[in-house]
């Protein structure tokens, strides 16, 4: 009997690129068929809060919240160094004079606002938007400056914005870890056998990729709306690495410190629950 699922990752490059073979059929997921949603991944994370969807992408730091209901999966994912999100402004300034400034952020469970907060740099007012849309806010001078993820690392200086910290660099200064940014999650109550099956099918979509991007090129510029061919490749060569086949002991190190720091931050306490279907 054909099970449907309902399979959720966001239009950038990495995750299309990604994910192209599942939704091309190139590799076949039966017995089960997929309802594929794209979104952006605040989006994704609150609809994993109420547990609506299967299988999904979600920033590392929603796992906090998503435990009861979610494992992570170990292929799929967004590790690695380098790649972190950037605080931009339209002028620089010293990092320390960020505290009481309006900082735009790309959602509040994202990654990249839990650094943000990690840091320590910022006490002031958050505004909350989706990542496209906070560089026009700093452009425009609706904030004073913003958190910045996926494309905006490569595109921001031709947007008039300057770097004034490198939330990434901050963190594998701290740590002498990789980031993990966001990995893919899928129901606890779809039990291991379906766990175990994605967390492979993931794995033979990304190489499938790897191996035929010309196949898999129309499906990532589709989707990538009006981003450059170059800004799709870096951003492609950045996110998807050895991390994205398998997360491994180092990445699960990565997820875990960045968990528990957030918790302490939070005032909450880590679940208990294991993280990875296989723990």
């Amino acid at each position: 009997m054909t099970q449907v699922l309902h399979l959720g990752y966001s239009p950038c490059p990495n995750d299309t690129f990604i994910f192209c073979g599942l939704a091309s059929g190139r590799v076949s997921t039966h017995p089960h068929d997929l309802k594929i949603t794209l979104a952006d991944v605040e989006w994704l994370n609150r609809q994993a809060l109420s547990a609506s969807l299967d299988i999904t992408k979600v920033s590392i730091t929603a796992m906090l919240h998503l435990l009861d209901s979610y494992w992570l999966l170990g292929s799929g994912g967004a590790i690695g160094r380098g790649c972190g999100p950037l605080i931009v402004a339209r002028e620089a300034f010293p990092p320390a004079e960020l505290m009481e400034k309006r900082v735009a952020i790309p959602g509040r469970m994202t990654t990249a606002n839990v650094l943000l907060q990690l840091s320590g740099l910022h006490r002031g007012p958050l505004h909350e938007m989706v990542f496209d849309q906070v560089m026009p806010a700093v452009q425009r001078g609706d904030v004073d400056a913003g958190v910045i993820i996926h494309e905006g690392r490569f595109t921001y200086p031709a947007h008039g914005l300057t770097k004034v910290l490198d939330l990434g660099a901050w963190w594998e200064r701290e740590t002498g870890l990789p980031l993990a940014l966001g990995g893919i999650a899928v129901k606890r109550e779809l039990g291991s056998r379906v766990a175990s099956f994605f967390e492979e099918k993931i794995r033979q979509s990304l190489l499938h990729a790897r191996a035929h991007p010309e196949e898999v090129w129309p499906y990532v510029r589709q989707h990538a709306q009006e981003m450059a061919p170059d800004v799709i490749r870096s951003h492609i060569d950045m996110f998807v690495n050895d991390f994205s086949i398998e997360a491994g002991e180092e990445g699960e190190r990565a997820i875990r410190a960045l968990l528990e720091a957030a918790a302490v931050q939070q005032n909450r306490s880590m679940p208990a629950l294991p993280l990875f279907w296989s723990s």
